[in-house]
């Protein structure tokens, strides 16, 4: 585990998984910038889930970032019209947020300890049915489009299994920051399996 790390930040109403798809529409300045920046020099940079907040700025807004983020680099970038990039992006590592300031352009770079990534291992016994039926829920979403996940499938390792469960279920924001916060992959897949069976997907 490192500490030290900077990081650009880019807060949003959204919580970024490791493993998981981010497409975002950029329009503001200071982001099209970064997202020059991270082209040009290959780098990622920080999702952050906004406490308070709005993702756009707004002058004298009180703005507070959550405590543990996302990095994130990107994949794939296209500019539809001059001043707009459409971009996906994979999560990557956790981290923790030491201090964040805030540049003259307005961007959030923040003082980031990286947290380790989840042990690999598979779901335990008694939660392997949340693995069978978020394999179902994925057949079912081929049907109707592109994948909202980044492939491989990875239904050995459960904290792979949770993040995916986390994306799709339809829980509050701090919620599902909680439960990525959670250094612990079983006990992440655990909180997902009893929501899971309280609403009827696993028997």
């Amino acid at each position: 585990m490192s500490s030290g790390r900077t990081l650009p930040l880019f807060p949003l109403q959204t919580v970024l998984f490791p493993d998981g798809l981010l497409s975002l529409k950029v329009f503001e300045a200071r982001y099209l910038d970064l997202m020059g920046a991270c082209v040009r020099d290959g780098l990622p940079f920080g999702v952050v889930a906004l406490r308070q907040g709005g993702e756009v700025r707004r002058a004298g807004e009180e703005v507070a970032l959550e405590p543990v983020g996302c990095s994130a680099r990107l994949m794939d970038v296209d500019s539809p019209q001059p001043g707009i990039l459409l971009v996906r992006c994979r999560g990557e590592q956790r981290f923790r947020l030491l201090g964040q300031r805030m540049q003259d352009n307005g961007l959030w770079i923040g003082e980031v300890e990286m947290l380790p990534d989840d042990p690999a291992g598979p779901p335990r016994q008694e939660l392997v049915e949340s693995a069978r039926a978020l394999a179902s829920a994925i057949q079912a979403l081929r049907q109707k489009g592109p994948l909202p996940f980044l492939e491989p499938l990875r239904f050995e390792d459960a904290g792979w299994i949770a993040n995916r469960w986390c994306e799709l279920l339809p829980i509050p924001l701090a919620a599902r920051q909680k439960l990525m916060e959670l250094e612990d992959p079983q006990l992440r897949l655990q909180i997902v399996d009893r929501f899971l069976r309280d609403k009827g997907i696993v028997a």
